[in-house]
Order: C-alpha cells, then structure tokens, then sequence
C-alpha cells in the first residue's frame, strides 16, 4: 500500500472553488491506487478572526482555551472538504488530531509533535481510500487540544509522512516553488529545482514564508522530501532533500531578508567574565530570541554590546535590561527599529572563496553601509538599513548571477 502525504494551506482551500481545485489534486494519486493522507489548513484569515473575537472576549486569553478556540479553523475545512469527497463517490474521513492521535507537550500554542500512532493511522486506511487530517493540531498526556503554532500545518503534514514512511510530502500553496528570492521584489528571482534542508532552513529562518522552518527540521531529521508546489497551477514545484554533490556547485542558492529586526546596543557595559550571560540568560528566559550579537573591542575596561531581537519583542527586551542595566555598568541602552537582515545562502559556500568579498562588494557600490555581519557555513547575514532591503536584495541577487535564464 503506498500512501502520499500532501497538505494545502489556507489560500488553497479559502472557498468551493479552491477546494474543487484540491480535490483534483487528490483524484490523481487515487487513481494512481495510491491512498492519500491530506493536511488541510483553516480558510485564508479565519485563524486571524478567531484570534481577534478571543481578544473581544478576554484581555488575556488563556493559552490551552485559545487552542481550543483556534483549532477550530482547521475542523471547519477538513469537514468541508470530506463532503466533497464523499459526493463524488470516494470513501474518505476527516480527523482531528487527537483522533489520531498525534500526540504533543503541553506548549500550548507552539507545541511540539512528540510521536503519532502510525499502527491507528494505518488501520483507518483499511476502510478509507482518503483520510482528511486538521492540521496544526494535536493533543497533550491528557488528550487536551493543543496547536502547533502558525504555519504549523507544514509540520503536521511532515510528521504524517514520516510516520507513514511516505515517499514525498507534497506540499501545495499559492505559489509554485521555492525562488532564489522573493518574486515580489527581484522581478528576475527563478524558481529552484532542488534545494537541501540546511538551505530551506536558513531560508525559513530569514521570514521566506513557504515552508515553516519547524516543518523543515522535522523533514531533515526524519530524511523526509517535500515538494513545494501550486494549487492553482501545474509545474514541478520545488524539491527539499537531503544535499547532494550537484548542490554545491552552485556558489550561492538565494537571497533572504527579514524586517523583522531591532537592534539593541548596551553602552559601556563591563567587559569581564559573565557579562554576556547575565544579559543574554534573562531575556532567553522570556522566550526572546536573540540573532545577531556584536561585542566592540575593550576600551578602559568597558565595552558596547550590540544584539538584533524580533521587533515586538523590543519594549520587553529594554525592560529587562533596564532591571540589569546598574549591575551591568551600561550607560544607556540604545534602540533602532528601522534595520533589516539580509542573507546570503548556500551549501556552495562551503567549497567556495570570495563569497564575502563579492557580497560586500556589491552593497558598497549601492552605497549601503553594514551594521552588523554574522556567518554560519552557508549563510553571511548584513544587518542594514530598513529602507535599502529592496535594493540589497536586487543587488545581491544579481551579483552572483541568480537571474532567470533568458
């Protein structure tokens, strides 16, 4: 019995004609006599209006009765769509995720997937041809509703897969791949064949939108392929798998960029042992999660610590600085919302030289000043102003030749 995960996000199932459009994408695997898992996300913005009305109701709504609420979304279309299925003769079933079960911590609103009964999974598709699965769910030790964070569909999909040892996840959207950068800003931005998990991570990592990067680690871990592709239209999609020889021929893959970034600087702080620690161990207990980090050279015993942080996380990051700050020796602490991240990536990098050099070469002859840098084996990452993002990016992309082939 061979059985195909795919999943469609909420643009794709947002009315009865996106879910008839689905449902094509369904018939083909069947009539393959293949037997389909499918992962459905909530309708485009229902997720949103549930948040909103929970807001309405309670000032601090709490955690495990939002997940109640908000799973609802994924209830909704999967039901839907099921009476679809069945209408044009297939047998099918949907299923919530403690149905499954899929089993979770009790992080509500960002759990993390901790096993799924691959034995019940199996046994459903000895009556059922299709089985209609509520993304972004599943459940805690006390079979509590509990959701996997936004986006967090793509995960639910590729646990599935690896818990049915799927050959592929295919995982449908409103575009048709991944692209060396966002379509919307470089007019020249192609679409990838294949691109490696470390690649999509660093990519999903950067705020690249068509892949959650939990999904990501999880496809990696497992050595689970998924296929990017379109709802709407035909075309190979995108394949993200394990890294192979050929990827590394190419010296760069794509540009990424984030707006989502604050940068903090503590001026004159201590430079001795346990400073950054005593900085950096709170703001990690709030949940903040702090990138790039910049310590300047020691200048009469104190130094300047500058970090990047989400930017709604900023008034809460100062707020525990300032609880610090005399024990810290800072002077002030110093904020800048208006910055943005660019990357860029590629396992290439690794076997090849000068992928600096030609980077920062091309901001300087665009005039665009670098903050901060940070590297990691495939990724170099410029912190820079908000208002040049769009220009680093076209830049970038084609200084190391990414444009579409004419």
């Amino acid at each position: 019995m061979e059985i195909i995960v795919q999943k469609f996000g909420g643009t794709s199932v947002a009315n009865l004609e996106c879910m008839q459009k689905v449902k094509e994408k369904v018939l083909k695997p069947l009539k393959e006599g293949k037997k389909v898992a499918i992962v459905l996300s909530a309708m485009a913005g229902e997720t949103n209006r549930l948040i909103e009305m929970a807001k309405k109701w309670s000032k601090y709504p709490d955690p495990a009765e939002m997940d109640v609420l908000v799973s609802t979304g994924e209830q909704v279309s999967i039901a839907l769509f099921t009476m679809l299925l069945k209408d044009a003769g297939i047998k099918a079933r949907s299923l919530l995720g403690y149905q499954i079960p899929i089993h979770t911590d009790r992080d509500f609103g960002r759990a993390r997937i901790l096993d799924i009964d691959e034995e019940k999974l199996r046994n459903y598709f000895k009556y059922y041809d299709v089985l209609v699965v509520a993304g972004f769910q599943g459940c805690d030790c006390e079979n509590r509703i509990t959701t996997l964070g936004r986006g967090g569909s793509d995960t639910s999909a590729v646990a599935l897969a690896a818990a049915l040892k799927a050959k592929v996840c295919e995982i449908y959207t409103d575009v048709d791949g991944v692209y060396t950068t966002d379509p919307n800003i470089c007019s020249s931005a192609r679409r990838i064949d294949k691109i490696a998990y470390d690649e999509m991570l660093e990519m999903a990592s950067m705020g690249a939108k068509v892949l959650q990067i939990r999904s990501v680690e999880f496809a990696k871990k497992y050595n689970v392929p998924i296929l990017v592709r379109s709802t709407f239209k035909d075309g190979p999609g995108t394949l993200v798998t394990k890294e192979d020889p050929n990827m590394e021929a190419a010296m760069v893959s794509g540009i990424a960029y984030d707006k989502d970034q604050a940068r903090i600087t503590l001026v004159d702080v201590y430079d001795r042992p346990g400073v950054a620690a005593n900085i950096f161990e709170p703001i990690a207990a709030a949940g903040i999660v702090v990138d790039m980090i910049v310590q300047n050279p020691s200048r009469n015993g104190s130094t300047d610590m500058t970090f990047t942080v989400p930017k709604g996380n900023v008034e809460e990051t100062v707020k525990i600085l300032k609880k610090i700050k005399d024990k810290l020796g800072a002077k002030e602490i110093l904020t800048d919302t208006n910055v943005s991240k660019v990357s860029v990536i590629g396992v290439g990098m690794r076997n090849h030289a000068g992928v600096a050099a030609i980077a920062f070469s091309a901001l300087k002859n665009e005039n665009i000043n670098i903050m901060i840098i940070s590297t990691s084996e495939i990724k170099i990452s410029c912190l820079i102003k908000e208002k040049y993002t769009e220009l680093a990016v076209r830049t970038l992309h084609e200084a190391f030749g990414l444009e579409k082939e004419e």
